[in-house]
């Protein structure tokens, strides 16, 4: 297929995008190349790949990079928390008003398939259950609660602490930060463009995404590169709350197969995906993990907090598998010795 790609030139774009290439797809590249998310070198494409730099709110750029494609795959976001007000303007300009400009120009162009990135944190704090009330929605977690080092969301109608489930797709949205709002949006918006114009949209909600290539030290650097990069300076990683909180870590490389595989296979109409490992695991004990494979020092608990921040968010991943054939192929600890053989650096 000739696809665009938009976003291609980030962490998991590149790795789309070299999956793509290997698949034998036509790919043109539309990507901002902001300074704050990539630094170091210019990117530059492989051989055969066509680099449009532009931003996706620019309708007319968008238009031409759309001439002559059969599909897209919407990578390009602002990512991050949003936990400061003073960022929701960005977020809903760069990731909906983006989205938005996009679709329209599909429309325009007939381009009828789209795969968008959307993000487990649309599920806010995810389902709990509670000893007596059931599966219940968890509850806020109020500032004053994780201040007094109390981080387990409650159950909303007793305040007791509540067991962690894994949530499917069918999981009702509730985000908690302006990102999670954003990304939330999106998919809104991509369901609201397939039903008008008879298209295809898979929404790929990645969990935790590490693996080479991820962002080091920039606003955008997940957890997995912030502890990486701590070790490698010498330093202990700092972790935040108790170090208890449940994320699914899955690995770039099965992020991209995921992703090509829905743009290739979703035979139509609006589905969602949850692209996770099936295994959860604690925050904490990935900055252990990390802290052996590195031969570096222990983990610190710091027992600081951000707002927004949910506590736990863990998926359930049986629809993939069932409906597109999607098997994750690394593993937890093949995935952070990987990490730590690294050269230096070569996560940047």
């Amino acid at each position: 297929m000739r696809i665009l790609l938009t976003g291609g030139a980030g962490f998991i774009g590149r790795h789309v995008l070299a999956r793509l290439l290997r698949r034998g797809h036509e790919v043109r590249v539309l990507d901002s190349l902001r300074a704050d998310v990539h630094r170091g070198a210019p990117w530059v494409p492989p051989k055969g790949v066509e680099l449009r730099v532009a931003d996706v709110r620019d309708r007319g750029a968008v238009e031409d990079a759309l001439a002559g494609m059969q599909a897209v795959i919407h990578l390009a976001a602002k990512v991050g928390l949003g936990v400061d007000m003073d960022d929701m303007p960005d977020y809903a300009s760069s990731n909906d008003a983006g989205t938005g400009v996009l679709l329209a120009a599909m429309a325009r162009r007939g381009v009828g398939r789209l795969t968008l990135a959307s993000s487990m944190v649309v599920y806010g704090e995810g389902l709990g259950l509670c000893a007596e009330h059931g599966a219940v929605r968890p509850g806020p977690r109020l500032e004053a609660s994780l201040a007094a080092g109390d981080f387990e969301p409650p159950c909303p109608h007793c305040g007791r602490a509540l067991q962690v489930r894994l949530v499917d797709e069918a999981t009702p949205f509730d985000p908690r930060n302006a990102y999670a709002t954003s990304k939330a949006a999106q998919e809104h918006y991509a369901a609201n463009w397939a039903r008008a114009t008879g298209g295809s949209a898979a929404m790929m909600r990645y969990h935790n995404v590490y693996g080479p290539g991820m962002p080091r030290d920039t606003p955008y650097a997940g957890v997995a590169s912030i502890f990486a990069s701590a070790l490698r300076a010498g330093r202990a990683p700092q972790v935040f709350e108790d170090g208890g909180q449940r994320r699914d870590f899955i690995h770039v490389a099965d992020v991209a197969a995921a992703t090509v595989l829905a743009c290739e296979r979703h035979a139509g109409g609006v589905d969602a995906f949850n692209v996770g490992s099936g295994t959860p695991r604690t925050v904490g004990g990935m900055a252990q993990a990390l802290a052996d494979a590195l031969r570096g020092p222990a983990p610190v608990v710091t027992g600081r907090y951000r707002l927004g921040d949910v506590r736990h968010i863990t998926a359930d991943s049986a629809r993939l598998r069932d409906v597109l054939g999607w098997r994750p192929e690394i593993g937890f600890e093949a995935g952070m010795a990987e990490l730590a053989a690294l050269p230096a650096g070569a996560a940047a």
